[in-house]
């Protein structure tokens, strides 16, 4: 049953199953494994799927919990291409299909086009 309200939980499944999809493309999976390794489970991953959660949640539900800055670690990323960009959007979307109804799925498309295109402008690609 997809989800018709937005809530921290939903957030963090919607996180997981994302990540569980990208792992598995060899488009953008490369650049998540060479970082954080293959399984969410590791040390590394579930730290990042905290903070993925609490960006998702500070955008969606104004909640504070998220004090990062999410371009930066995308500056150190080498050869990240619009490719990869696309590609993470449309992975992105089947995701949210799979777990919002549409109103609330297009509007996080809505926000994700608009950071993917800031990103993009300010890594010049």
């Amino acid at each position: 049953m997809l989800n018709s309200e937005i809530t921290k939980e939903n957030l963090n499944k919607m996180v997981i199953i994302f990540y569980t999809k990208i792992l598995k493309d060899e488009i953008v999976g490369p650049f998540f494994i060479e970082k954080l390794g293959d399984n969410l489970s590791n040390e590394k991953w579930v730290p990042h799927i905290e903070l993925l959660t609490n960006f998702w949640a500070s955008i969606a539900l104004g909640d504070p919990t998220y004090k990062g800055r999410p371009f930066p670690p995308h500056a150190d990323i080498a050869n990240i291409s619009r490719a990869a960009f696309t590609r993470w959007l449309e992975l992105f979307s089947q995701t949210l299909d799979m777990v919002y109804v549409p109103q609330i799925a297009e509007q996080f498309k809505d926000r994700s086009s608009v950071i993917a295109g800031n990103f993009m402008r300010n890594l010049n690609i």
